[in-house]
């Protein structure tokens, strides 16, 4: 079945056709989860609650742009909206920090040591982070998306890449110290 009328078997409530769609992205979704949630709990609700806003909200899909992009920004959006209902996310000072330049070396740096490093961050800062450095959302986008000031979300990406820049070169210095 393509995935126009997938999409098309969907709008009409179709049960099968949504087992297949969730069955066809729930893995490359999930991964998006994991990044915004805190544990791998909280990413399987979130997962289930983004595909729950999907079904209600397919018929507003109108087959313009990509239909994957439009479930991931269901799902960002999905997951953001129940961390503003839990907490409020700190607004700090807007005064931006030097931007830090991080370049790592393929082979000094194992991308699950990358991940868990990013997974780690305070969670206001992950989740900026994640939105624009790795699902490529503008400054303004974020603001708009957790309502805060483009300045915030600014300083915000700022302090993550100066956290994680600290955690790297500790871990780098850390493993040259153990094979000498």
């Amino acid at each position: 079945m393509s995935l126009e009328k997938l999409i098309q078997q969907c709008k009409k409530q179709d049960i099968r056709a949504q087992e297949k769609l969730y069955r066809l992205y729930s893995g490359k979704l999930f991964g998006l989860c994991l990044k915004y949630s805190n544990n791998y709990q909280q990413a399987e609700d979130n997962l289930q609650d983004g595909f729950i806003t999907i079904f209600n909200k397919i018929d507003q899909y109108e087959d313009k742009g990509s239909f994957e992009g439009w479930m991931k920004r269901i799902v960002i959006n999905t997951t953001l909206q129940k961390h503003r209902k839990e907490k409020y996310f700190e607004i700090i000072n807007e005064n931006l920090l030097e931007d830090p330049e991080i370049e790592i070396d393929d082979d000094e740096i194992d991308a699950d040591i990358l991940l868990k490093t990013i997974q780690d961050l305070p969670e206001r800062y992950r989740q900026i982070f994640n939105l624009y450095a790795l699902d490529g959302f503008s400054h303004k986008e974020i603001a708009e998306m957790l309502n805060i000031s483009v300045g915030s979300s600014k300083s915000n990406l700022a302090r993550a890449r100066h956290i994680l820049k600290g955690k790297i070169e500790n871990y780098l210095n850390d493993n040259k110290v153990q094979s000498l």
